[in-house]
């Protein structure tokens, strides 16, 4: 039987043959992308998949338009006209905004090569996506600038009774802001905010002041900016601030006997069997990067982590950008792996809140130990990283016989009141019995 196509070079052949050629390219679009859709291998991961979802506001094109998400729209329109109003004697300000975003505007799309939909596409979708920039980037520049007790807005901009803008918007509303501002889906490049504030202040370009106002608004401590180039996004930011810092030196290891095998496999003990074993932990300083995590002469040292309810989505969305992103390492993956490692329970949550590591605010240790669970899930740690070498220094020293030995006197004996008692009985029995037998040996030499 003959099969459709089979005398001739099927049409599906000709056309893969002459993409050859386009194959090992990759094209610039390609390589300026930095904010991705997640993909659902990523988001199984998640029971409910909302830790990639906005819930208050959509930034970008990937969210624009839910109906979930539309309330804030009238919100982001009323920030653009406080924002020109500002600048009453500048008439022209938001066709300069717009000439300004349209020159970069292909770098723009490039961010969200190719997940960018036909709907922003062709004429009528570039203006489509200038008004989005526009609006979105105005929209965030208001919103961080209320949030900052610097900024040099007048007082009687916003009414007292804005549910965005005012003091009770800020303390209310503008936190499901900062968090939907984590996900890697609800990104827009920092080089918008660059070019709408190098027009609005008619000053050049200045990275610094982005990257400060973005950190800012962000993180609780901000530390000066990694460097002076810009940001990718908030998202990527953010990442960086929590890295940045100390930075530990590769492992190295004393021969050829002790360097791990690609089948070794480390088995990271909890909080609990690690303190029962007889290590200790310390916070390390107040700022430390996720970096700074040491073990020496028994003491485990690492920097205070605070969890609350935006703990959960910061790791999952910084963990799938260094996923997708090339180039953007896997030091928070790594960060969270260890800590998965480490948090399996809530008493394991109990050990290091007494030394100052974990500042919970997520309602209580379970709440707490589960969501290190969640974010942990499917989590590989990267080969000879720093994290493997002080984990393998740690069981190393888990592994000495006498620490072992304590680990499980501690384990059986002391892990309960009951088992306490009962261990003290025994010891008060054993002595009893030594009494007496002494004083029946020198009773007998007496006599």
């Amino acid at each position: 039987m003959a099969v459709a196509g089979g005398s001739g070079t099927r049409a599906w052949v000709e056309q893969v043959e002459k993409s050859l050629d386009k194959a090992s390219v990759p094209s610039v679009a390609a390589s300026r992308r930095s904010i991705y859709r997640v993909p659902a291998c990523i988001k199984d991961g998640d029971p409910n998949r909302k830790v990639y979802k906005p819930r208050a506001v959509s930034l970008g094109p990937f969210h624009h338009g839910d109906p979930e998400l539309a309330p804030m729209e009238e919100h982001k329109q009323r920030a653009l006209r406080h924002l020109l109003r500002r600048a009453n004697q500048r008439p022209r300000l938001l066709p300069e905004l717009v000439a300004s975003v349209e020159e970069v505007a292909e770098e723009l799309e490039s961010a969200y090569y190719p997940d960018l939909g036909d709907w922003w596409r062709g004429e009528e979708g570039r203006e489509r996506f200038l008004e989005m920039m526009v609006v979105d980037g105005c929209f965030l520049l208001e919103v961080m600038r209320a949030a900052d007790l610097h900024a040099k807005i007048a007082g009687d901009d916003y009414a007292p009774d804005d549910p965005v803008f005012s003091h009770h918007g800020v303390l209310y509303m503008v936190p499901y802001i900062r968090r939907d501002m984590l996900m890697l889906e609800n990104q827009v490049p920092l080089l918008l905010l660059q070019k709408l504030v190098a027009v609005e202040t008619a000053k050049p370009p200045n990275s610094d002041v982005i990257n400060r106002m973005v950190l800012r608004f962000m993180s609780p401590s901000p530390r000066p900016p990694p460097s002076d180039t810009l940001g990718l996004h908030a998202l990527d930011l953010h990442r960086r601030n929590m890295l940045y810092g100390y930075h530990p030196a590769p492992p190295h290891w004393s021969s050829s006997r002790d360097e791990p095998g690609p089948d070794d496999i480390i088995i990271i003990r909890s909080a609990l069997e690690l303190y029962e074993a007889g290590i200790r932990f310390k916070k390390s300083h107040s700022k430390a990067s996720l970096h700074d995590i040491r073990f020496r002469h028994g003491v485990l040292s690492m920097p205070s982590l605070t969890v609350d309810d935006s703990t959960k989505y910061m790791f999952a969305n910084t963990m799938a950008f260094e996923r997708l992103h090339v180039g953007a390492g896997n030091d928070v993956t790594a960060y969270v792996f260890f800590m998965g490692g480490i948090v399996k329970s809530a008493k394991d949550v109990a050990v290091l809140s007494s030394s100052g590591i974990i500042q919970n605010a997520a309602g209580s240790d379970e709440a707490a130990a589960k969501m290190f669970a969640i974010v942990s899930k499917d989590v590989v740690l990267e080969p000879e990283s720093a994290l493997e070498a002080v984990q393998r220094e740690v069981n190393a020293y888990c592994d000495k016989p006498w620490n072992k030995w304590r680990a499980s006197v501690i384990h059986n004996y002391f892990r309960s009141p009951t088992s306490v008692l009962n261990f003290l009985a025994a010891v008060v029995v054993l002595v009893v019995i030594a009494v007496q037998t002494a004083y029946t040996i020198m009773a007998f030499y007496y006599n």
